[in-house]
């Protein structure tokens, strides 16, 4: 893969690394922290490349190699649940005019799949603030983004780059909406509290998508399938992160702050069409697994092979769930 190479072996055996900010539900754009605090660099999430040789400084941004991004767009566009644009358009349509249209505030953006898959799904003028710590992401989200709506209205876009874990309801002040894909679960409960009281104090609503669900289901089963799966999801809880936590954790804070919250389930499936993703998920799932619990290296190494040899025969399929979630926090000076 281009931009970052392949996972780079775990010494002693022949199982990938788990690499920083990436996995079933990744995060891989953006440092969530200030240097020195806990999770600090990227989530725990292991698979998705990461170019070391792009970011040399400490206090530059991590790079991650934005084939990985290409390569699940797709299948993160099939598995975002539709059934909550419905409600999500009533609540738009329903707001006051205003000049320009909607704006939407993308957070942690990295290429900007979320925009190419939403923008075009909705009616009316929209401007887009694409939020993101690397520049280099940031631009080529910006080039790549649509640029009309469901109705041929226009979409423009903005860029900032910088940190999202303390945004305040000041930095989202004229929102109408906030967006994110993957990014709940490299949170704590602290972060996601100050998430959800930006979007109340801004009065905007809060489209979630991707959150990881801690449950993976491959075809065929396997005795160590769940051993793997409770291995990786205890790897993305730590250092407080909420992982597959953290679509409750999140429901509950909004509710809290005074939000209508849905969820609905967008799982990825996986078959023989998308085994390239398939391939780069496992070396990262196993891999972030063995890292967590090492005694799992020797029988880890021999079930890894053996799903990469399935996998490119066409006979492995993976459902990897994840959860959307939409939150109508009560606009400012009315009620939802």
């Amino acid at each position: 893969m281009s931009g970052g190479g392949p996972p780079a072996a775990i010494p002693g055996g022949d199982l990938p690394a788990a690499i920083p900010g990436a996995g079933p539900g990744d995060r891989p754009t953006l440092r969530l922290r200030e240097n020195g605090e806990p999770g600090d660099g990227a989530s725990h999430e292991p698979d998705a490349p990461h170019d070391a040789q792009a970011s040399e400084a400490p206090d530059d941004p991590p790079r991650y190699a934005p084939e990985w991004l290409r390569l699940r767009e797709d299948a993160d566009a099939a598995a975002r649940a539709h059934g909550l644009l419905d409600p999500l358009r009533v609540r738009l349509a329903n707001l006051p005019t205003r000049a320009g249209g909607l704006v939407v505030h993308d957070l942690g953006c990295g290429t900007g799949s979320m925009g190419r898959w939403l923008a075009p799904l909705l009616d009316g003028a929209q401007h887009w603030v694409l939020h993101d710590r690397d520049p280099y992401l940031l631009h080529f989200a910006a080039v790549a983004s649509p640029r009309s709506a469901a109705d041929g209205s226009r979409v423009t876009v903005e860029t900032r780059r910088g940190e999202i874990a303390r945004l305040t309801a000041d930095a989202l002040a004229g929102a109408s909406l906030v967006t994110a894909s993957a990014l709940l679960d490299v949170l704590t409960a602290r972060e996601v509290d100050a998430l959800a009281a930006a979007c109340a104090g801004a009065g905007c609503a809060a489209l979630l998508t991707l959150s990881v669900a801690g449950r993976v289901d491959l075809t065929p089963a396997h005795p160590l399938d769940a051993e793997i799966a409770d291995a990786f999801n205890d790897h993305q809880r730590r250092s407080g992160l909420l992982g597959p936590d953290a679509v409750g954790v999140a429901a509950d804070a909004f509710a809290v702050h005074g939000a209508t919250v849905r969820t609905q389930p967008s799982p990825w499936r996986l078959g023989p069409d998308d085994a390239e993703l398939t391939t780069q998920w496992l070396r990262g799932w196993v891999g972030a697994a063995v890292e967590q619990r090492p005694e799992l290296r020797e029988s880890a190494a021999r079930y890894l092979a053996m799903r990469l040899a399935s996998c490119a025969t066409g006979e492995l399929r993976v459902v990897v769930h994840h959860t959307d979630l939409l939150a109508l926090c009560r606009p400012t000076g009315g009620t939802s």
